[in-house]
């Protein structure tokens, strides 16, 4: 019998290792954090989604007395997991995908007025003409035109100090790619059930994106200027969009850096998630260009290794391939 006990032991089917899925979906909607909403909450706002064929001018709640202008109303993504047939759960921080999240309760602009201009009551200035379309003096054209090609999104300014005192401040979300939220929306719209839903569609953060394609041009253009008249550039970003960095190497003091990075993050509360300072880092706009674009130019070599394997697979018979 004992054998027999043991024989079994010996041949039992190995333990089968848990499926796990994960996608990300909704984190806030119109300000409230997914989960805290109830599913009829959940089903009456989809449907009013789908019939809405633009704005749904809801107010937005991080802006005074302004309605919310981003289609579908959603303020950040979450990711979520399935292991088997188990419930949803959302995991790790919210990410943020609209800029209007980081207005929350004025926050960021105390923070960052505190450190760089030393008040927690800055001036904010929005829209500031920066980059002056060149003009032709033989037609007439002045600089006072106001023509511009660019601009600063938001500046800061010390309410008192003369001469001006003053910052610019860039505030970055994230992009997605993928699926779009209509899908949630239909899928929300049908539920049945009270349990919280596997999302629909595969989407992700578009770090790329938002980094390399939007943020960086932008440092790039106004950074140079900007240090030359002795003024700093605030950015405020997330702590997901900061853990995406590369390699960002750090200042120990502000009077050594171009930018000072403004890292948030996202406590839980009552509502869902409460907009929280996490930490503050100062650069230079080379260790920026460096940490968001990813990576180091290759040696030479290598590079041109690249260039002879590519060649000899889609141009075998070229003439190159002989000398190489």
């Amino acid at each position: 019998m004992i054998a027999c006990l043991r024989l079994n032991q010996f041949y039992a089917m190995p333990t089968r290792k848990p499926r796990i899925r994960g996608r990300y979906s909704i984190g806030e909607w119109y300000g409230i954090g997914f989960e805290k909403l109830n599913p009829n909450d959940w089903r009456a706002q989809a449907t009013e989604e789908i019939k809405v064929d633009g704005l749904s001018g809801k107010d937005c709640p991080f802006r005074l007395n302004s309605p919310c202008n981003k289609k579908g109303g959603v303020c950040s993504l979450r990711f979520y997991e399935q292991i088997n047939s188990g419930p949803v759960r959302g995991t790790g921080p919210i990410i943020t995908t609209c800029p209007n999240r980081f207005l929350e309760e004025n926050t960021i602009y105390r923070w960052v007025g505190e450190t760089l201009l030393g008040t927690s009551e800055p001036v904010m200035l929005s829209e500031i003409g920066f980059l002056d379309r060149l003009k032709n003096a033989e037609a007439g054209e002045e600089e006072e035109d106001g023509d511009f090609i660019g601009r600063i999104d938001n500046v800061l300014l010390h309410p008192e100090r003369k001469p001006l005192d003053w910052c610019a401040l860039e505030i970055q979300g994230v992009y997605f790619s993928g699926q779009a939220m209509k899908k949630e929306f239909n899928m929300l719209a049908q539920l049945e059930g009270d349990n919280l839903p596997f999302p629909a569609a595969h989407r992700r953060p578009d770090w790329r994106s938002s980094g390399p394609k939007r943020l960086l041009p932008q440092l790039q253009t106004k950074t140079p200027t900007i240090r030359t008249w002795g003024k700093k550039i605030a950015v405020v970003i997330d702590e997901a969009f900061f853990g995406s960095l590369v390699g960002l190497d750090r200042e120990k003091h502000l009077s050594n850096s171009e930018i000072a990075w403004f890292v948030v993050a996202y406590h839980p509360s009552e509502k869902g998630w409460k907009l929280t300072p996490k930490e503050v880092v100062f650069t230079r706009l080379e260790a920026s260009v460096k940490a968001l674009t990813g990576g180091t130019p290759l040696s030479k070599e290598t590079f041109e290794k690249q260039l002879v394997t590519k060649l000899k697979l889609t141009m075998p018979n070229h003439p190159l391939t002989t000398q190489l």
